[in-house]
């Protein structure tokens, strides 16, 4: 099963908020013939982009072979969330790897966001909008929650601000959460916007981009490294493996370290003033379950909100039906709102919740499994293949050499086997608060 085609349609967007009320780039051609690049670049999005980007600007000839459509798949569909840190608390980050690997860790993903915003401020109009809020729907969870902020600030000297009962209610609208912190450092933003952006600007850096080239083979034994689409043969000095979720078998060892998963999202019709009642403020949340949901408006006013995931590959045939129910537990008050539009989309994930970085062989390079905590880090990580191959190794390595373990059972049973632990988990966003 490939999932570049088993839930969409070959060489269009998926009927998402974000591609509907967003005019996309015109189609690119495909690579067709023989060709030969410095750099080619598997994946058009966040991570394949931003490594052909920082390539093209070191001089390199680069070359984006996109299955589909640049920003197809979840840098094209996410919630736009740009959050601080890594996917994982410090504390837990530091009892695991040790005070200093957990540093790195820190810095690496405060240097991503200020990526962000220096590629958004050259010129990528991505309604990129300050503030994020951590809400808990448990009272146990606030102690865990002001903790880490505490911690945060103490030992990282990074500043949020603690949320209580009626504060956390105020800016979110929700009934249902009685604590949390801001992040005034994270931000969210449109990320279809933003991928189109990176597009433009690799393309104006000098980089070929190319849709619909689905790569088939590659072979890293020669004097060059072969890879072959249905149209074309490319022979390359280095590759960059960007798919994440959608790699499968072009490369086993990160497909093997990478689950692809699919989450959901939901774009209200516009909520008019309810949207001043909803998130006064502008931020956007995330909260402490297990299966997250996560939410903001968009200019026009609509709340966009994500909440659900499954295991298996296919999207549920009534993705909006599957979202209503988080909705309303999180917002009684929209429990009948319409919704608009009502998409699907498949990330990647690992069993460390840490980016997982690699050298399949000597002149590849990949990196994904972001564990939705991508928009920035991919960017990062992209930058930093880029700089790998250009003879700084420094920052790849250090993710390369973080032990993320593979799931088990290989590509037969990891599904299954990962719907029962994940399930399991689940389960407790069910209990009793």
């Amino acid at each position: 099963m490939n999932l570049l085609d088993v839930n969409d349609s070959p060489g269009t967007y998926p009927p998402s908020y974000y591609a509907e009320t967003t005019p996309p780039l015109a189609p690119f051609p495909g690579a067709q013939g023989h060709l030969h690049t410095d750099v080619c670049v598997v994946g058009g999005g966040y991570t394949g982009l931003s490594a052909a980007l920082h390539l093209a600007r070191r001089g390199y000839d680069v070359l984006v072979l996109e299955a589909q459509r640049f920003g197809f798949g979840a840098s094209g569909r996410n919630g736009g969330q740009v959050g601080s840190g890594q996917r994982l608390e410090q504390e837990v980050l530091e009892a695991r790897y040790g005070a200093e690997p957990a540093r790195f860790l820190w810095d690496s993903a405060q240097e991503a966001r200020a990526l962000v915003d220096s590629l958004v401020a050259e010129g990528i109009d991505c309604d990129l909008t300050p503030g994020v809020i951590y809400a808990t729907e448990r009272s146990g969870d606030i102690g865990p929650a002001q903790d880490s902020a505490a911690h945060l600030a103490d030992r990282y000297g990074y500043v949020t601000t603690p949320l209580d009962r009626s504060e956390v209610q105020a800016l979110t609208g929700s009934p249902a959460y009685c604590g949390g912190v801001l992040d005034p450092g994270a931000a969210h933003l449109n990320p279809f916007k933003l991928v189109l952006g990176l597009a433009r600007q690799a393309q104006n850096a000098g980089a070929q981009l190319c849709e619909g080239s689905r790569v088939t083979g590659i072979t890293d034994d020669g004097p060059h490294v072969q890879i072959t689409t249905a149209e074309a043969n490319i022979t390359a000095e280095h590759v960059v493996l960007a798919g994440n979720g959608y790699l499968g078998e072009l490369d086993p060892r990160t497909a093997a370290h990478v689950m692809p998963i699919n989450s959901y999202m939901i774009a209200t019709a516009p909520l008019g003033d309810l949207a001043d009642e909803i998130l006064p403020q502008r931020h956007a949340v995330a909260d402490s379950r297990f299966v997250v949901n996560y939410f903001r408006l968009s200019p026009d006013r609509r709340l966009l909100f994500g909440g659900g995931e499954s295991y298996s590959y296919r999207f549920p045939k009534d993705i909006a039906a599957k979202v209503r129910r988080p909705l309303a537990q999180i917002f009684p008050q929209l429990a009948q709102v319409e919704i608009d539009y009502a998409w699907g989309g498949t990330l990647g994930i690992t069993r460390s919740r840490l980016p997982y970085a690699t050298r399949p062989s000597p002149r590849v390079l990949s990196a994904g499994g972001y564990s939705g905590h991508g928009v920035a880090l991919s960017i990062w990580l992209g930058r930093a293949m880029a700089q790998a191959i250009d003879g700084d190794d420094r920052r790849f390595a250090r993710f390369a050499e973080l032990p993320v373990r593979a799931f088990p059972g290989g590509p037969a049973l990891r599904g299954p086997l990962l719907f029962g632990a994940m399930s399991a988990a689940a389960l407790s966003d069910r209990l009793p608060l």
